[in-house]
């Protein structure tokens, strides 16, 4: 089935209260409830960031953070990239990134962009040219892997 959530962008300032928790729901719900990994999930970077969210109705079922260059890494990052498990495998991730890869085209221009993933969703973010950078390594007890979206190429 396909889904069609209504996409919002906006900067920590701009969010309404009533959407940033049900933002901060769904990431716990996967990064610390289902990954049974628990750590700090809301820091000091998501008032910087851009939170990218997508809601059927009132639910908000799929996230992300951009953080502007020299935040976590000298280029734009992405981050805490999360869809409710119920729409997996619906085209809302793919959605979510599209959405995502526009808004900094729109802002920043082309930009060389650079993500810590997940290692078993490397071939999902390599849909989206991001190139693995790094060797494995642990975050929270789970494979990683840094992987970068280069200007060159778009």
């Amino acid at each position: 089935m396909t889904y069609q959530p209504n996409w919002n962008i906006d900067a920590f300032s701009d969010l309404e209260v009533y959407n940033y928790h049900h933002i901060m729901a769904l990431r716990s719900s996967i990064f610390v409830v289902e990954q049974n990994c628990p750590y700090q999930d809301i820091d000091d970077k998501d008032l910087t960031a851009f939170h990218v969210y997508g809601k059927l109705g009132q639910q908000v079922i799929a996230v992300c953070r951009i953080l502007p260059a020299g935040i976590s890494y000298s280029e734009i990052s992405i981050g805490r990239v999360a869809v409710s498990m119920e729409y997996r495998g619906t085209n809302v991730a793919n959605d979510l990134m599209h959405q995502t890869l526009r808004f900094i085209e729109n802002k920043w221009g082309t930009q060389d962009i650079r993500i810590s993933a997940q290692h078993h969703l490397t071939s999902f973010y390599s849909r989206f040219d991001f190139i693995q950078v790094s060797e494995i390594y642990l975050e929270d007890d789970i494979p990683h892997v840094e992987m970068l979206r280069t200007a060159k190429n778009h």
